[in-house]
């Protein structure tokens, strides 16, 4: 009996090779994520800081184990059915023991295996879109913070400055009053005016130390260790044209992850269709009865009848939820086009506003502050003369900074929603020392 079973089974497992290489095939190695590093003390460019973020941003490998996951979920769906092995006893005396052994297939009708295929194949398409979505963001995310550092280290900047205007007018008055040239009040006012700057000094330092934390946090580091971020050129980004923005539409990330959906709860709606089709099972086996005094062949195929459940409501589900993310794609594409133009809008506004004030304000102030300085010097200003004439600067340059990265800033966002052209970056911006 142990042989006859023996040789039953290898000729069931002989006759379905599929299930047992299926078995034997090995996972492949999950993708390796590398190990988060901790950037240099040296100035950092805005290259390198997107590069860190890319490498060692935590969002990123989450979105490498979900596309791993949606890998392992394909080799899953091409699975086939076990086969069933199944032994039946008939009355427990030996000398009227019958004895079955059969091994029972399950065969899969109507494509239900392909139609898993398909939907687990959309699934991690999906992954691999957020994937390139998250980039996309943690890019534009690392442009934005990085010019907030540039734009807290001129504050601070300029903030030391006005330190230094208010300690040499504090010196000038003291001399004068000595003197006799002065009341002790001008030396009181230089003194207050000293204070009220270095309020804004350590102010102007704390936003630099937040701004910092901020970019490094990027990738995955809470304490910032490059020394300072660096740039040489003031080039605004070059607005896209509409053909371009209609181009890059097409492949906006966030549409992408749309439409993969509709494929998605397409093949879905498949496989419920596929469902309907009842599966069978075919047996084949054998019988030892003493009645007999030999052994006899059991061949039998079972069918399920779909009287009570035919999956309408599983069906029905799916086909909503199909056109569900149809309605879904439509408000993105929507919402998509109007936060570009959006945010087109704000970078033609935030070029022309940077180049006004670069060609017009600017100069000016720069002109004023240092008359006022050397005015103040030779002690033809007032201290307070100088000190505004040196605010008047801050204000124009810090309105400078703000528009020129927010053009920077709006463009990252077109990046963002429409996915970037490339891996080329703005490059930071400087002002004349």
């Amino acid at each position: 009996m142990h042989r006859h079973f023996v040789s039953l089974a290898a000729m069931a497992f002989a006759a379905f090779p599929v299930f047992s290489h299926s078995q034997t095939t090995p996972f492949p190695p999950p993708s390796t994520v590398q190990p988060r590093t901790v950037e240099s003390s040296e100035p950092l460019s805005l290259a390198t800081a997107v590069t860190l973020a890319w490498q060692n941003n935590p969002d990123l490998s989450a979105v490498a184990r979900a596309r791993d996951a949606a890998d392992a979920a394909i080799r899953q769906a091409g699975a086939r059915p076990n086969p069933v092995l199944e032994t039946t006893v008939e009355d427990l005396r030996q000398e009227r023991r019958t004895t079955t052994v059969q091994i029972s297939q399950p065969i899969e009708l109507g494509g239900k295996r392909a139609a898993r295929i398909t939907a687990a194949e959309r699934a991690r398409d999906q992954a691999a879109a957020a994937a390139m979505a998250r980039r996309s963001e943690l890019r534009a995310g690392v442009i934005t913070a990085f010019f907030e550092v540039l734009a807290a280290q001129e504050r601070v900047r300029m903030a030391q400055d006005s330190v230094t205007l208010a300690q040499r007018a504090v010196h000038a008055a003291a001399n004068r009053v000595a003197a006799g040239k002065v009341s002790p009040l001008e030396e009181t006012k230089a003194k207050v005016a000293e204070s009220g700057v270095q309020v804004e000094r350590l102010q102007a330092e704390g936003a630099l130390r937040t701004a910092r934390q901020q970019l490094a946090t990027l990738w995955g580091n809470p304490k910032p260790a490059f020394a300072h971020a660096v740039g040489q050129l003031d080039a605004l980004p070059t607005p896209p044209s509409s053909l371009e923005i209609e181009q890059r539409m097409h492949g906006a990330p966030a549409l992408v992850q749309a439409r993969l959906e509709v494929d998605r709860r397409s093949a879905l709606t498949a496989l419920e269709q596929a469902k309907r089709v009842p599966d069978i099972a075919v047996t084949l086996g054998s019988k030892r009865s003493p009645d007999v005094g030999g052994n006899q062949w059991v061949v039998g195929v079972s069918i399920p009848l779909p009287i009570f459940d035919t999956n309408q409501g599983n069906l029905a589900e799916a086909l909503n939820r199909e056109e569900q993310a149809r309605d879904e794609l439509l408000s993105t594409e929507l919402r998509t086009a109007s936060e570009a133009a959006a945010a087109l809008e704000t970078l033609h506004a935030s070029r022309l506003e940077a180049e006004t004030l670069q060609r017009d304000a600017l100069p000016g102030a720069e002109s004023a502050y240092q008359a006022a300085t050397k005015g103040f010097e030779l002690g033809k200003f007032s201290f307070l003369e100088a000190l505004d004439a040196q605010r008047t600067l801050l204000q124009v340059r810090t309105q400078t900074l703000r528009a020129l990265a927010a053009a920077h800033r709006a463009a990252s966002d077109l990046d963002r929603l429409l996915g970037h052209a490339g891996d080329d970056l703005p490059s930071p911006i400087s002002f004349a020392r």
